[in-house]
């Protein structure tokens, strides 16, 4: 599975490391909807691998919000994405933000302005099924928590499906060493 966020926000920048924000929910996320099996920060974000995940941003180019972008740079990036998809072939590519899919729904083949909605879209790219997510960010007032909780929780039931998705070992600690999960926020 390929993770695309939209592009780096300044102190992912300035970090080096994806979803860096002090507000940005997307880490919690992914080990509440069971997609890493240990809690995990953006300084992690390098251990991605060792669970099958890819992660990358559709355009380069930091900025302070998605405002900032232009639908030119949403084509461009869609270009880069696109060859690394058809190198790669993941099973699922996971877009973070709806807003991502709105700027590219003419690209991926639809004629008419598509009903966007959280989950595994019709389109596919190189054989790759695309899921939306809602964007975790902590702007996001669209979504909330449990709402984009269900949303990753249906991604991690569709990369557990994978025949060749990796298992999660344990709680994720060392042998002998589970590491105890945090109580679920649903319902809060």
């Amino acid at each position: 599975m390929i993770l695309v966020g939209i592009n780096p926000g300044v102190l992912s920048a300035q970090s080096g490391h994806h979803f860096a924000g002090p507000t940005n929910r997307f880490w919690g996320l992914l080990y509440e909807a069971g997609i890493v099996p240990q809690p995990i920060t953006h300084e992690d974000d390098v251990r991605l691998p060792e669970w099958g995940i890819g992660m990358t941003n559709l355009v380069a180019r930091p900025s302070p919000g998605i405002d900032d972008l232009s639908p030119a740079e949403y084509l461009e990036g869609w270009k880069i994405l696109e060859k690394k998809i058809e190198v790669v072939r993941p099973a699922i590519v996971a877009l973070v933000g709806v807003t991502m899919y709105r700027a590219l729904w003419r690209v991926l083949g639809h004629v008419d302005k598509p009903v966007i909605k959280v989950g595994f879209q019709k389109a596919t790219v190189h054989g790759a099924r695309l899921f939306v997510l809602p964007n975790p960010s902590g702007r996001n007032a669209h979504f909330s928590y449990d709402d984009m909780l269900r949303a990753f929780r249906e991604l991690g039931r569709a990369m557990r499906a994978l025949p060749a998705a990796p298992k999660p070992k344990g709680e994720g600690g060392p042998p002998g060493k589970p590491v105890k999960r945090r109580a679920s926020r649903a319902g809060k």
